[in-house]
């Protein structure tokens, strides 16, 4: 057995690495991210990135990295003007508002801790943010507008 034998040759991929042909003619594999067409909803087994749920990420992530929701306001504010779907301006409406009163609400309860009220009201308040965050994300996720954007609580 030769040296090159026993390291593989180096011209082109390995066999595992080339595509098989599929073993029907069902037609062309579905695209990624798993939609077959416009206004079709994602499969099941996939996370779709679309613009609402990518705020809504970041919203939730500035529990942790603390700026981020400032980003995810200034996305919601300039990607409203461009929507492509009508689902997404409800969306739209809802984050920023979430965002207002989730900023709001921490402002007040930050005060309030002077005389100790603020120490109940910024958990509720942070719950407030999680729940409308999440219930954004599942409606992004199923492409369905926001059922009332315009309330103050989820």
């Amino acid at each position: 057995m030769s040296q090159e034998q026993e390291r593989g040759s180096l011209e082109g991929p390995p066999p595992s690495m080339t595509p098989q042909a599929p073993a029907s003619d069902a037609g062309p594999p579905p695209p990624p991210g798993g939609q077959t067409g416009p206004g079709t909803s994602p499969t099941a087994a996939s996370f779709d990135f679309n613009q609402p749920t990518v705020i809504s990420l970041l919203y939730l992530s500035s529990f942790i990295l603390g700026v981020t929701s400032i980003v995810g306001v200034v996305l919601a504010y300039v990607w409203k003007g461009e929507a492509k779907e009508e689902w997404e301006i409800s969306h739209y409406e809802y984050l920023i508002n979430t965002f207002w009163i989730g900023f709001v609400g921490s402002i007040v309860s930050v005060v309030l801790m002077v005389v100790l009220i603020g120490f109940l009201l910024l958990p509720a308040v942070i719950v407030l943010m999680v729940v409308r965050c999440v219930l954004s994300l599942i409606n992004a996720q199923k492409r369905e507008p926001m059922p009332n954007p315009r309330t103050l609580l989820a």
